[in-house]
């Protein structure tokens, strides 16, 4: 399979950071039809500022929030024309003189009801670049967050612009799950992806609800306690740049699309303490060296594929929902790059060949779910898409 029209060389990941523009129209059209699902574009009537995250607003009025990489998060009614109104805006604080840099992700506090807090992942105005991990918390009535509400959890030295990660996520745990590449430039020049004394190239896991502090360890983390032999942050370690992960809302476990180097995109089922190999590994195959490394120890990947397929790999999500019965149970991830869209069984042993589900010539940013376990695709251009059934 080859994908239709010009690829991408694209931000998160793929060695050389370069922009090829995409063949024909500046955003897909309305829909995207084919294998029996359909990508119905949502609030058409406004343009989206490099759209790279969406969430549902915990609230039951079924809100959707769309982050823009600017700055900006925004509300609409998924079956508005237009977005609702601005939730926050930090343009003010955040750095974007990287490609990867900006305002990333969004999670909502599990006990919203009672807090009405969110948490943002953001790279800051520097010197020094850096990524921070804040809550806010909405005014008393409405979905307005006033900036000045911020309360910073945490930040990250950045020694490159590129490989942020950028992904916050509550896990059926309660805690906080926070996604760090491995600190960019290529080929992890620094080494983090094997250091443990670095919150880069890993999964973290805090406790947000810590009294007095702006997080607390989870004392079953797998390096918390006297004598650990790592930050007692780390969940999971020995990730390039895990662009976007999420929990399947029906067993709580954890998927996470690693983008590769030069040759391999991977998708991998994170568990506690597990290394995921790179820089020894780039998928299943050896990266340094390229023969006869050492692979005891280390998670081999669910699923991966190569150049001839994608470039760069948009993790997704288990689907749960109901409109899709076909797609029950299968793990549903993009490339930013081919605008490909596969899907792959959970609940089985790898190595699994993803299947191709839709061909399209989105740069798929990232994916979103709703309350009811219906999925979402963005396109960085500009534009937000609804996966629905083909008429």
């Amino acid at each position: 399979m080859k994908p239709k029209g010009s690829w991408r060389r694209v931000a998160w990941g793929v060695g050389a950071i370069t922009a090829l523009a995409a063949a024909g129209a500046q955003f897909a059209p309305g829909v995207v039809s084919g294998a029996g699902v359909t990508l119905r574009r949502l609030i058409p009537q406004e343009r989206l500022r490099r759209p790279v995250h969406l969430a549902e607003v915990p609230d039951g009025s079924r809100r959707l929030v769309i982050v823009e990489q600017e700055g900006v998060i925004k509300w609409f009614d998924p079956e508005g024309e237009r977005a609702g109104g601005v939730v926050l805006d930090i343009r003010d604080r955040m750095g974007r003189l990287g490609n990867e840099e900006g305002l990333l992700s969004v999670a909502f506090h599990p006990d919203f009801d009672r807090t009405r807090a969110f948490f943002v992942f953001y790279s800051a105005a520097g010197p020094p670049r850096r990524s921070v991990v804040s809550r806010f918390d909405l005014a008393p009535s409405g979905l307005t967050a006033p900036p000045g509400s911020e309360q910073v959890l945490l930040e990250v030295p950045q020694p490159y612009a590129n490989h942020n990660g950028g992904q916050v996520a509550f896990g059926p745990d309660g805690y906080l799950y926070i996604g760090l590449g491995d600190g960019g430039a290529g080929g992890d020049p620094h080494g983090n992806g094997q250091n443990l004394n670095t919150l880069l190239s890993a999964i973290l896991r805090i406790d947000v609800n810590e009294p007095g502090s702006p997080y607390g360890i989870p004392p079953d983390n797998p390096f918390a306690g006297a004598g650990a032999r790592g930050r007692p942050e780390i969940w999971a370690y020995g990730l390039r740049n895990p662009w976007r992960f999420s929990f399947d809302r029906r067993t709580g476990f954890l998927y996470a699309g690693d983008v590769g180097q030069d040759r391999f995109e991977e998708v991998d089922r994170i568990r506690r303490g597990v290394n995921y190999g790179w820089n020894i590994m780039e998928g299943r195959q050896c990266f340094r060296p390229s023969v006869g490394c050492k692979k005891g120890g280390l998670e081999l990947p669910l699923a991966e594929y190569g150049r001839k397929l994608g470039v760069s790999i948009t993790g997704g999500f288990v689907y749960r929902g109901r409109a899709l019965p076909a797609l029950a149970g299968r793990y549903l991830f993009g490339d930013a790059g081919s605008g490909t869209l596969w899907t792959i069984p959970v609940g089985q042993a790898g190595p699994l060949v993803p299947e191709e589900l839709l061909q399209t010539s989105l740069f798929i940013s990232s994916f979103g779910e709703d309350a009811r376990g219906e999925l979402y695709v963005l396109d960085l251009r500009g534009a937000v898409f609804r996966i629905v059934p083909e008429p």
